[in-house]
């Protein structure tokens, strides 16, 4: 091992640690280092092989000339770990942090560090063949700048979608123009239920969902080594226009090969894995194999602490043993949509088998411990991995953590409740924290214990009594400080990135208030979505004591040739397609138009003008129908009543 590694990985937490880091989180530090495989330095190798070069001044803007992130800043991720980051994560953060251009074959390029997923180029006979053009349009820009810039000038005959989140599809705009996808001058390529999945994954529980992505993310943190280091995947993601083209061909298990300008491509469907529609695929012409984000640099996530549906780890762990009988022994290059390649048989055989024991391992001990009687906590507090899967870097839980997965494994086959008659019906936390609080001896006894937990490095518990405080009595003088100084503990010893964002993003909101979010820019992804979700998403948000009494409203989409009746009624709101039975009112409408008047984008009488709108039957009725709904609240609070 080098000089130069051991000053970077293993420096001592004592000689580099601020005043605000306890001497618990330090000792904490300092012992997983001490347990880490710091000899293994191969992927200090693979992350920076094949660097041709990054964008020129550093800076990714929007149309208007706006500085929507500046690379710049990554060159802080370098050198000793600081006190107030874990030496594991630490090290992904300085490996992430390498952005720009990099060959992985002769004819294979990846756009890294610019976004928070990669973009991948490959070269077909006319022109440029794109697995995944990030998240929004101003990086996917950017990247294809830097490839026109080191590579040359070549036109973009395929798009590759690998999976339906939308760090993977979102900056499609920013490297194909619509109309050259409507002239079949470019094709769309994405697994089979891709569109479905990718517009209404986050419709039902999108509110939600975003609001703690804000956490999981730290978006709202600084980007230092206090705050934000690593999202664990990536560095950062970039702000940006989020925008989908609907594929022009969907890879299905009956038709899954594909020869694209020239370019043999073999596809292998992943579906419900890291996400409800995904796969991967094999060049045979270079030996390279592409894993999408089913196979990374880090343990992955079997539920995101965003929210999404509970991922099947046993489904996970089958399809990479399936990817390695099918490619392992051929492969010269493993490459992925986050993270770095891997080159060489041996060392792709090993990866893809450690790798998927990790994920079974995940599944097969957490059934085993819940069968014994353990429930999801105990479970998380219980399991680790066999030695020889928990020393591969890969397996590190520097994005999903092993904790979390194991509950999660135990919500996907029991649910949440534990079993206990004690947690059948819990008291709900407004009327459980105060009484708790009241048995302590009130607020002043509560604050004191949790200080003194706090000062003896307990800060799990220190958390435990200082959230329950705050949720009784938030105006307790110096309880939110005290709170935020916990949370800020527990994140500078997280090794997952989301952990770590989750605590300081609950710090910052305990000290700061809640700052409003920044609205996604994402219509082009609305654009896509069906008049079915649409509804689906009116019918969350209706406040039921305003719905009692019946009514009936018709939907005539004109483009679609679609009708749907939707019928409100003891405080339920249901929809049908194709029901032809009379409404009390009807609206007739094109999709888009109908997309942008109930997300407020247009308004009616400007539709009407327009000659878009027209409705049918008693207007009265429409009139109370529109009020029966409630918009989300976007920024409720988390860690605060």
């Amino acid at each position: 091992m080098t000089p130069h590694l051991i000053a970077l990985l293993l420096a001592s937490a004592a000689a580099q640690a601020p005043p605000t880091a306890s001497p618990q989180a330090q000792a904490d530090n300092a012992a997983l280092a001490a347990s880490l495989n710091w000899a293994d330095e191969q992927d200090f190798d693979f992350a920076s092989r094949g660097f041709l070069g990054s964008i020129p001044d550093g800076k990714i803007r929007n149309a208007k000339g706006d500085v929507l992130r500046d690379l710049a800043d990554e060159a802080q991720f370098t050198g000793p770990a600081p006190a107030t980051v874990n030496p594991s994560l630490w090290r992904n953060a300085t490996l992430v942090a390498k952005n720009g251009l990099f060959q992985v074959a002769d004819g294979i390029w990846q756009v890294r560090g610019l976004d928070l997923a990669n973009m991948t180029v490959i070269r077909g006979t006319t022109g440029w063949i794109i697995v995944d053009p990030l998240t929004g349009a101003e990086s996917a820009k950017a990247a294809m700048a830097l490839v026109t810039d080191k590579l040359g000038k070549r036109p973009v005959v395929a798009v590759i979608y690998t999976h339906s989140h939308v760090d993977h599809f979102g900056g499609v705009l920013g490297v194909v123009n619509p109309a050259d996808v409507a002239a079949g001058k470019v094709q769309i390529i994405a697994p089979e239920g891709f569109l479905e999945h990718a517009v209404s994954e986050n419709v039902i529980a999108g509110p939600a969902m975003l609001r703690r992505a804000v956490y999981m993310f730290g978006t709202s943190l600084p980007h230092n080594t206090t705050g934000h280091v690593s999202s664990g995947l990536s560095s950062f993601n970039t702000p940006g226009t989020y925008g989908l083209i609907p594929p022009t061909d969907s890879i299905t298990p009956a038709s899954s090969n594909r020869i694209v300008d020239g370019v043999e491509i073999q596809f292998q469907l992943t579906p419900n894995t890291e996400a409800p529609a995904e796969m991967n695929l094999y060049l045979p012409a270079w030996k390279a194999l592409c894993l999408a984000e089913n196979a990374n640099a880090s343990m992955h996530n079997l539920l995101t602490p965003r929210g999404a549906l509970v991922r099947d780890a046993k489904g996970w762990a089958d399809y990479l043993v399936e990817a390695r009988r099918r490619w392992g022994g051929e492969a010269d290059v493993l490459f992925t949509s986050h993270f770095w390649p891997r080159w060489g048989k041996d060392h792709i055989g090993d990866y893809l088998l450690r790798h998927a024991q990790a994920y079974a391992f995940v599944h097969n001990e957490s059934v085993r411990l819940m069968n014994t009687g353990l429930n999801a906590v105990e479970i998380g507090e219980a399991i680790k991995l066999p030695e020889p899967l928990a020393k591969a870097w890969f397996n590190r839980p520097n994005y999903g953590s092993l904790k979390f997965n194991a509950r999660a494994v135990y919500q996907r086959y029991l649910g949440a409740f534990d079993g206990d008659p004690a947690t059948l019906d819990p008291l709900p936390r407004a009327d459980l924290a105060p009484r708790l609080i009241k048995q302590m001896g009130g607020p002043k006894k509560a604050l004191a214990a949790g200080k003194a937990a706090a000062a003896q490095g307990d800060d799990r518990w220190a958390a435990t009594l200082l959230s329950t405080l705050v949720r009784a009595a938030p105006d307790t003088p110096g309880a939110k400080a005290a709170l935020a100084g916990v949370y800020r503990q527990l994140a500078w010893r997280a090794e997952a990135a989301p952990w770590r964002n989750f605590y300081l993003t609950g710090a910052q909101e305990l000290e700061q208030g809640i700052k409003p979010s920044e609205p996604a820019s994402a219509a082009g992804i609305a654009a896509n979505l069906t008049v079915s979700m649409l509804l689906d998403s009116m019918s969350v948000r209706l406040v039921p004591e305003r719905a009692i009494a019946p009514m009936t409203i018709a939907f005539e989409i004109a483009d679609a040739k679609e009708r749907h009746l939707v019928s409100i009624g003891n405080g339920v709101m249901l929809h049908e397609k194709g029901v032809t039975d009379p409404a009390q009112a009807t609206l007739v409408v094109p999709r888009r138009a109908l997309i942008g008047l109930i997300g407020g984008a247009v308004k009616a009488p400007d539709l009407i003008a327009a000659g878009q709108l027209s409705i049918k039957g008693d207007l009265a009725v429409l009139q109370r129908f529109m009020g029966l709904f409630q918009p989300p609240k976007p920024d409720f609070p988390l860690v605060a009543p």
